[in-house]
């Protein structure tokens, strides 16, 4: 069976991009594809986090996850910092990689841009490499990635040919895959950009815990234009088509079709506003029964670590002998 990895980091707030983007594939796709999910909790810290925040955020992505359809029957759920061989391949393809790869990296320039490298931490510049190896472990097929991730993938997959060259093949090269619809949800405010869980304003984005009232004020106070035409062209409407996408992807109907049913924005707003708050009016309730039940979430992300670090040793125990690192026994 394809095995599928993908991960998502406890910072920030969870989204209504996020969802549909990412997490709710997840859920259709663990029935398809031997999945792993994790909660990067080791990536949130090359950022500034308080270490009660950062417990407290991890088990509330982790109920936000179960509540939107994973199943720890059917997928495997861990957080990775509870899988200690995540940093430890790391190290191992740090000694692969590229100084000068990892200066390529888009996004190490964006974070470094305002406060300049030197004030950067290490974990910012090789994190990528992290990401490598949390892929690298799993023996994955295919990886979910957004547009932004792209060329961590592609680090991925030189570092895993450049050790399969160097020393015989080891890892399996994964390729990635990109949803195609609600693969990229637009803010509400700035339609022309991606909702995001940093740059996006307060009312630019829907929040999974959002309140259903505050979910409908955003979204019925949504950016159009000064036309009056509902007509899906991302080119030239993007605010209009932004709506026409989340209803989209909350019915089921092609948005170009959905379009022939408006010729004003108000019912349009309506409409969307209503969809996505039945969207999520079931992972708002099952969330809430699991905010009750932490012990339940923490017995799954448990059982959830031991699966993903029996995976894990053996991918890194090729790896280290595939290096020539001594063997505890003989």
């Amino acid at each position: 069976m394809t095995r599928v990895l993908s991960g998502i980091q406890p910072t920030g707030e969870i989204h209504l991009g996020n969802y549909l983007g990412a997490i709710r594939h997840w859920a259709d796709e663990q029935h398809e594809y031997d999945s792993f999910i994790f909660i990067a909790d080791l990536h949130a810290l090359t950022v500034d986090i308080e270490p009660t925040v950062l417990r407290a955020k991890t088990l509330e992505v982790a109920s936000l996850l179960l509540a939107a359809g994973l199943d720890p029957e059917v997928c495997t759920l861990f957080v990775q910092s509870q899988v200690p061989q995540h940093p430890q391949l790391s190290w191992l393809l740090e000694c692969v990689a590229a100084f000068g790869e990892l200066r390529r990296m888009t996004q190490f320039k964006e974070k470094t841009a305002q406060g300049g490298e030197g004030a950067a931490r290490v974990g910012l510049f090789t994190y990528p490499v992290l990401q490598a190896a949390d892929i690298l472990l799993y023996a994955t097929d295919r990886v979910p990635v957004g547009s932004d991730q792209r060329q961590h993938l592609e680090l991925c997959r030189d570092v895993a040919h450049r050790f399969n060259t160097r020393y015989g093949h080891t890892f399996v090269v994964p390729d990635a895959s990109i949803p195609k619809v609600g693969a990229k949800v637009m803010d509400l405010q700035e339609p022309t950009s991606k909702m995001s869980k940093s740059r996006s304003s307060p009312q630019g984005k829907v929040l999974l815990l959002d309140l259903p009232e505050v979910t409908a004020k955003k979204i019925k106070r949504a950016v159009t234009d000064a036309e009056t035409e509902v007509r899906y062209d991302v080119g030239e409407k993007p605010g209009v088509s932004n709506l026409l996408e989340l209803l989209a992807v909350s019915t089921g109907r092609p948005p170009d079709e959905l379009a022939d049913e408006y010729t004003q924005y108000g019912p349009l707003k309506a409409d969307a506003a209503a969809a996505v708050v039945e969207l999520l009016r079931p992972v708002q309730e099952r969330f809430r029964e699991l905010q009750a039940d932490q012990g339940y979430v923490a017995d799954v992300l448990a059982k959830g670590a031991d699966k993903a670090a029996a995976v894990a040793q053996e991918t890194l125990e090729r790896a280290k002998n595939a290096m020539g690192l001594l063997p505890r026994r003989l």
